[in-house]
């Protein structure tokens, strides 16, 4: 591959991977998760906290900053990385899982998908070719076609159809990506794999993404509400089904437990707003599993969040005084708790690079279940 992307598998345990994705702004360590900064902050953290827990990379939302404060706004202020102040790279969704989320606002047809804002009411029409155009005006690294995003619980019928019908705007994001020649120079195109549960059709999505050649590739259209059981029956076929010399990004994923089976069945990148939601809401993530802080048993406990974090949260604060925020609405629990997750995470994370390193990981895995799911 060019020097703008590259992708070296260091490491494999099992069908377990670790390796590096190596690009203009940065390496991207694998597994990786992106802390999920929807419109242009990764709420109630400073970018340079976000990169001190450990991230690599972390994710832009193409339809909320669209609507504000506007693709062309932003690529006028120097784009995303100077507008945000987080130098290293960004991946950018495509906006088609939010307008597919607007089912009272919006129309799909072969060009694209015509919406109403959620904010004003405004119209606005989505294609590939646009979706292409906004990702490049924000000047993201990694840029993701644009897709249909269907409810697993449909029939195969309109599952095949949507999926079809995202293989055409996969091409179509093609074309529009490469005709951004200097955009395209110094950034990597990822194609989305959709099928919902059914093999076959996740089988003809991916030789149709495979057949048009795309630097890594996603598998949407799961942690929709299929439950983890089946999301993890459908990643003991998927991800084999796309490339092994490229990236594989599982979208939308998810709890800690998920994150370590996805990456026992070879997935490589994750995405999630549940480390951020949660804190702020008043959960903590640990490695002896979710902890509610609004719980009274914690209103006199002064040790850490989690002994084994390493977190500035955890070295200095107890949780009867986070408890006490959080239960005051303090905006500084939200913070605390943000903090501390997203740095449970990353250690989650490293924690996995070393064990698939170090040929341990089956262990390593039995482990972690023992400690945060008692099993």
């Amino acid at each position: 591959m060019s020097e703008r992307f590259a992708f070296q598998i260091h490491a494999t345990d099992g069908k377990a991977r670790t390796g590096t994705i190596r690009m203009q702004r940065g390496d991207i360590r694998t597994p990786a998760f992106m802390p999920v900064g929807t419109a242009a902050t990764v709420k109630a953290m400073k970018p340079e906290a976000v990169r001190a827990t450990g991230a690599d990379i972390i994710l832009g939302n193409t339809y909320h900053l669209m609507l504000r404060p506007g693709a062309e706004r932003v690529a006028r202020l120097g784009g995303l990385h100077r507008f945000m102040n987080w130098d290293r790279p960004i991946l950018t969704d495509s906006g088609g899982y939010q307008v597919m989320s607007l089912s009272d606002l919006r129309k799909i047809t072969e060009e694209g998908v015509a919406f109403a804002s959620h904010l004003d009411g405004s119209r606005h029409m989505l294609t590939p070719e646009r979706s292409m155009e906004i990702q490049r005006l924000l000047g993201s690294d990694i840029v993701m076609a644009f897709d249909e995003c269907p409810r697993a619980d449909q029939s195969r019928e309109v599952i095949a159809r949507s999926m079809e019908l995202s293989m055409r705007w996969a091409q179509r994001s093609r074309d529009g990506f490469d005709s951004g020649a200097e955009h395209a120079a110094r950034s990597a195109l990822f194609g989305i794999q959709q099928g919902a549960l059914d093999e076959g059709l996740r089988k003809a999505s991916a030789d149709a993404l495979t057949a048009i050649g795309f630097d890594g590739y996603a598998i949407g259209g799961l942690a929709v509400g299929e439950g983890q059981e089946a999301m993890f029956a459908t990643l003991d076929f998927a991800p084999g089904q796309l490339p092994a010399d490229r990236p594989r990004y599982l979208m939308g994923v998810g709890k800690p437990d998920d994150l370590v089976g996805a990456v026992e069945r070879g997935m490589d990148m994750f995405d999630c707003v549940l480390p951020t939601r949660s804190g702020r809401n008043g959960q903590a993530f640990t490695w002896n599993g979710p902890i509610n802080l609004r719980n009274a048993k914690f209103a006199e406990d002064t040790g850490p969040l989690d002994e084994r974090c390493n977190c500035p949260t955890c070295a200095s604060y107890s949780l009867a005084y986070i408890h006490h925020l959080i239960r005051s609405g303090e905006i500084l629990g939200a913070m605390l708790m943000t903090e501390h997750n997203l740095s449970f995470y990353q250690q989650l994370m490293q924690a996995m690079r070393d064990a698939i390193r170090e040929g341990r990981f089956g262990a390593w895995a039995a482990e972690f279940r023992r400690g945060y799911l008692g099993a």
